[in-house]
């Protein structure tokens, strides 16, 4: 038995934040009931490359049911009002106001099942001045000053996944299950709100915190951390690039005798701590770079090794299909079986088992039959 089996979420949901949530949530074991425009969540076509399937609704929706339901229509609101009436969760991320102009505020449906987990995810917020503002993923990286802080000195950058809608999905899940353990203590629900600049306002804190009050802005650094030396990539003689990372005065003595092989370099008062370092990070630069051109990336990883120093290959995205780290799941598609790469945790004695994608609105009939009656023989405490 899986951990949510018994659970039964509602999501009317499309994109990347809210499907990641409900996601997570489907692969712990809950019944995810994905709720669909009647042309489908748009997320299908973002790009056709997984033998025809989108890879972002591969990834994010593995495991789900998918019924079209236009909720302007009174039928179809009714089987949605049915299914809310039954859920232990429902996730939404309409435009904020939409769902309470539709019927399936949060006010309105947590008076009529006080034991619901309603979860709201939107891009700035249920109020503010920002709040009708179109919020994408990286709309958010630029207004959230992320962008600022990614790049090169030639400029700024964007993150390459869709860092902030994830890390909405990943902040609305945890949400979720807190909220449903809190409701085995108390026997009430609650109302959740999640958005996308505020979950990155939140991971922006080290650089705010710097900037406020140690009026330090972090500069664009490209592959070298802004306030640590040495920490990042450094080409070898092969042409290939490894980052290293120094964390302390212990490992930058070990990294002087055994990688750089000149004890002396770590008593010179130049670099004496890490603060002195980045201040004089150019002049580190001039006797670093020269070490690492000198030999091959694998043989300048041996030396790291031995000095138990940590470092990382830059890894090309060939590099990671071959990765021998890797572990995979198989999720079976309409275009046949995809192999993909595994969620993040193992937990000891199961075994990950993810469901198929659905096809749009492949368990309607199935869906509308079950939800269609007037009254259903649900929890009225809900």
């Amino acid at each position: 038995m899986k951990d949510l089996e018994g659970i039964t979420v509602v999501a009317l949901e499309q994109a990347v934040a809210a499907p990641y949530a409900s996601s997570r949530l489907a692969e712990a074991g809950a019944r995810v009931i994905k709720i669909e425009r009647p042309e489908g969540d748009f997320a299908r076509g973002y790009d056709s490359l997984v033998k025809g399937e989108s890879a972002y609704f591969v990834w994010l929706n593995r495991g789900k049911e998918s019924i079209r339901l236009d909720v302007k229509n009174p039928e179809d609101h009714a089987i949605l009002t049915n299914m809310v009436a039954q859920a232990d969760v429902f996730i939404q991320n309409l435009a904020p106001g939409s769902a309470a102009r539709l019927g399936f505020g949060a006010d309105e449906l947590m008076h009529r099942h006080p034991r619901l987990i309603y979860v709201s995810i939107s891009g700035y917020g249920e109020d503010g001045p920002y709040r009708d503002q179109k919020a994408y993923d990286l709309l958010i990286q630029a207004e959230s000053g992320l962008c600022m802080i990614s790049g090169t000195e030639e400029g700024a950058a964007r993150v390459g996944v869709s860092v902030c809608d994830i890390a909405a999905g990943m902040t609305s899940y945890q949400a979720i299950v807190q909220g449903l353990y809190a409701r085995e203590r108390t026997g009430k629900g609650r109302a959740i709100e999640v958005s996308l600049f505020h979950v990155m306002a939140d991971w922006m804190n080290v650089p705010y915190l710097q900037s406020r009050y140690g009026e330090k802005k972090p500069a664009r650094m490209g592959l070298k951390h802004p306030t640590i030396a040495p920490y990042g990539a450094y080409t070898c003689a092969d042409g290939k690039a490894v980052l290293i990372s120094i964390q302390n005065e212990r490992e930058w003595v070990q990294f002087c005798s055994d990688v750089l092989a000149d004890s002396a370099i770590a008593k010179d008062a130049r670099f004496a701590n890490n603060s002195m370092r980045v201040a004089n990070r150019t002049a580190l630069e001039a006797i670093l770079v020269p070490v690492f051109a000198a030999l091959p990336r694998e043989a300048l990883i041996e030396r790291l090794n031995h000095a138990r120093i940590a470092f990382g290959r830059l890894s090309d995205l060939d590099d990671l299909m071959a990765h021998p780290q890797n572990r995979y799941v198989t999720v079976q598609t309409n275009a046949g079986e995809i192999e993909m790469l595994a969620p993040g945790i193992i937990v000891h004695g199961q075994v990950s088992s993810p469901g198929p994608v659905p096809l749009l609105g492949g368990h309607e009939e199935n869906l509308r039959t079950e939800f269609a009656a007037s009254t259903l023989n649900g929890r009225p405490d809900q």
